[in-house]
């Protein structure tokens, strides 16, 4: 089923630059005070590589895309990045605060390049639906770059055998605190024996994208252009030789293979948190309105429309163990909705279990059916925002910004796996999974 390889990772040198000023948060969680942040930082760090700044003079021949690239060499040429001398597993271990709470745990896995496998074969599976735009991107800074930065995060169900086989009691090769104060600590694992045994537990694991849906597609959409070059040619490169083949199997090319942290979905230190949506720029919307169009779908309680951002976190969780349960927030009014009724007709082609879910509710029910916002508008965030801070979507209605936020509980794990292995997919951002994984601390390069 799953499998994965060794492989001897470029890290930045830390006799050139300190770790903590050049690795970043994934590209598509850097807003554009952090990217500055991040340029200020050094004049190493990845952020000009995986999301450089766009200058007037661009042209097709010089962009974003061709920058990257020569950085990215002259980086390795000048001895910034070095590359592991031996194939290698890398434990990465986050240690954490969980957000809104004092509770501290920790998350562990590894990192090892994992072979792209299409959907259909059944060992990779979604569960998030992805957009065009941002695997465009990706797949032009890979073909210029032809290497990975960032790190594709896949579960995989155990007991918590491999990590106990990867646990490390020696200091980390690496360790960086991020801006979110998580503690980031990276092991490097040669042990070809070790390697080969966790290799072995791995084969029957079927793996869930966790985050990195789009650069996960990316990287389907360059095999399949390095096939069809390597075909037109007749050329069919392989990966060079770095280990015993497992069952006398033949190693994939390196364009078969992407970056990933594999980590055991039932881990203690598995959180996931939920992202609220915010709905702006409706000329027509009115509180009362929408209060009567929702009480046809679900049952439907004033609550105090004072509240914070605290107090709505525990009215939900409370409200939440009882089923489907949701908080809509406008400038003057809070609606706490629950117990849903909405016929079938509205969910075309959802299956019962993704209908129960309450994100699933939130876009079907109310933003397309009370609210009226399409698929595509959504799709776009023509007028809707995702918010992860609950104190910033009740912001924007009470300042004006927004005529209505939705507070929603977070997907479980359980949900996310089951809709994942049954070969479904939730609407875009139905997941955050904490902490982000940093790119920078290992690179994979295809040439």
């Amino acid at each position: 089923m799953a499998y994965i390889l060794p492989f001897r990772a470029l890290r930045y040198d830390p006799a050139r630059v300190a770790p903590k000023s050049v690795v970043t948060q994934p590209y598509d969680k850097i807003s554009p005070l952090m990217q500055e942040s991040y340029y200020a930082a050094s004049p190493y760090n990845l952020i000009r590589i995986i999301l450089g700044k766009k200058e007037d003079s661009d042209s097709e021949q010089s962009n974003v895309y061709s920058r990257a690239a020569g950085y990215f060499s002259d980086w390795r040429r000048h001895g910034i990045f070095l590359q592991d001398s031996q194939p290698s597993l890398y434990v990465y271990s986050q240690s954490f605060e969980k957000p809104g709470t004092s509770a501290k745990l920790e998350r562990r896995g590894f990192i090892a390049l994992g072979r792209v496998e299409d959907y259909a074969d059944g060992v990779v599976h979604r569960h998030e639906q992805t957009l065009p735009k941002p695997k465009a991107d990706r797949l032009n800074l890979l073909r210029a770059s032809r290497a990975h930065f960032g790190q594709i995060f896949m579960l995989y169900n155990d007991n918590g055998e491999i990590e106990d086989l990867l646990n490390q009691r020696d200091e980390p090769t690496t360790e960086v605190v991020d801006e979110y104060s998580v503690v980031h600590r990276l092991w490097r694992v040669s042990d070809a024996t070790l390697i080969d045994l966790v290799r072995q537990k791995m084969r029957d694991k079927k793996l869930i994208i966790a985050d990195g849906h789009h650069r996960y597609e990316t990287a389907l959409a360059y095999r399949e252009e390095r096939r069809e070059a390597s075909s037109a040619a007749n050329v069919f490169p392989r990966v060079h030789a770095t280990e015993p083949l497992l069952h006398s199997e033949e190693e994939p090319a390196p364009y078969e293979l992407a970056m990933m942290t594999f980590i055991n979905m039932n881990s203690p230190g598995m959180v996931i948190l939920p992202t609220h949506r915010v709905v702006h720029g409706l000329t027509s919307f009115s509180p009362d309105r929408f209060q009567a169009a929702a009480r046809s779908y679900f049952n439907v309680e004033d609550v105090d429309p004072s509240i914070d951002d605290n107090r709505a976190q525990v009215i939900l969780r409370e409200a939440g163990h009882a089923g489907m349960a949701l908080l809509a927030v406008t400038k003057t009014r809070a609606f706490l909705l629950h117990t849903p009724r909405a016929p079938q007709s509205l969910f075309p082609g959802l299956s019962v279990r993704q209908q129960a879910l309450d994100v699933v509710q939130l876009h079907k029910v109310l933003l397309e059916n009370v609210l009226g916002l399409s698929e595509e508008s959504i799709r776009n965030q023509q007028n809707l925002s995702y918010v992860r801070d609950a104190g910033e979507a009740l912001e924007a209605v009470r300042s004006g910004d927004a005529n209505i936020a939705f507070l929603i509980n977070p997907c479980r794990m359980d949900q996310v796996r089951d809709i994942a292995f049954a070969g479904e997919v939730l609407p875009q951002k139905s997941t955050d999974f904490y902490p982000k994984l940093l790119s920078g601390l290992t690179l994979y390069a295809l040439e």
